[in-house]
């Protein structure tokens, strides 16, 4: 029985870096979209499809193997925008390592664009 979609999507993405593996298949969902396409831009991925299996639907994702830890942020603690470097401190090992998937007004975004388009929102989790 599944709660996180989208925790479960960072589990699979992560064990199948560690065994070695180069792609995997996760449930599809918007939500799970928008995190795959802030991952894709930062080049911790590599391509990913939708599959429709006819029950909603599977992600095959291509890994570039850069992931070296990746986990959702529980409880999404609200962000404003004058606090997001607070928290990249707390989350990310160093400056300018990683990055912070929000979901903002505007969309789902990391936290260097979310600083640019002067936007708060709720921490979805972080990928270095």
């Amino acid at each position: 029985m599944r709660h996180d979609n989208l925790a479960d999507a960072f589990c699979i993405m992560k064990n199948t870096e560690r065994i070695g593996r180069r792609v995997c298949e996760m449930p599809a969902s918007k939500l799970i979209e928008g995190v795959l396409k802030v991952m894709q831009r930062h080049k911790y991925i590599g391509n990913f499809e939708h599959i429709d299996d006819g029950k909603g639907g599977r992600f095959r994702v291509h890994l570039a193997g850069r992931i070296n830890d990746c986990n959702v942020i529980k409880p999404r603690f609200s962000v404003k925008k004058d606090e997001i470097y607070n928290w990249e401190k707390r989350f990310l090992p160093a400056y300018n390592v990683g990055i912070l998937i929000l979901t903002t007004s505007k969309g789902i975004m990391d936290q260097k664009e979310a600083i640019k388009k002067r936007v708060g929102g709720r921490l979805l989790g972080y990928v270095y």
